[in-house]
């Protein structure tokens, strides 16, 4: 079973730190074969979800307050393991992450940058598309939103 945290950034221990690195590296890097910057000094602007599972982080996600990445709160560098795909940890960690900003910013609108080809799964957590698909790290990316008033 996974055990669910939210941690700011300075409670997140070097040894976590250097799993939610690896992991991010595994799959947007090497997995997806895109090179990019992931450290983007953004992390400690976050507070950061981790999913684990035997002592490891199989699932993460980071969660930014409004004005600190977009106008809007979000979450993302959404990933789960491969060792954990197809067994809905993907929609766990979407809706965990969806709790607890719940729980930071209760009334603020949520803005995500989804992989173009993750819509109808984003749609299913209530996100919806606005504005017309565009590259990112040359990933067709769009704008999702839940909005709140």
């Amino acid at each position: 079973m996974i055990v669910w945290k939210l941690k700011s950034w300075e409670e997140i221990s070097k040894a976590e730190l250097y799993n939610i690195l690896s992991l991010r590296s595994e799959v947007f890097v090497v997995e997806q074969t895109c090179i990019y910057q992931d450290i983007d000094h953004k992390d400690p602007k976050a507070h950061h979800v981790l999913g684990v599972l035997n002592n490891q982080i199989v699932a993460y996600s980071r969660i930014f307050n409004e004005g600190d990445y977009f106008k809007e709160a979000s979450f993302g560098r959404a990933v789960t393991s491969q060792k954990v795909r197809g067994t809905g940890v993907g929609h766990q960690l979407v809706k965990e992450t969806l709790l607890k900003m719940e729980q930071l910013y209760p009334k603020l609108s949520i803005k995500i940058s989804a992989q173009a080809h993750l819509q109808g799964f984003y749609n299913q957590h209530g996100f919806i598309t606005e504005g017309v698909p565009y590259l990112e790290d040359d990933i067709p990316h769009v704008a999702m939103y839940i909005r709140k008033q």
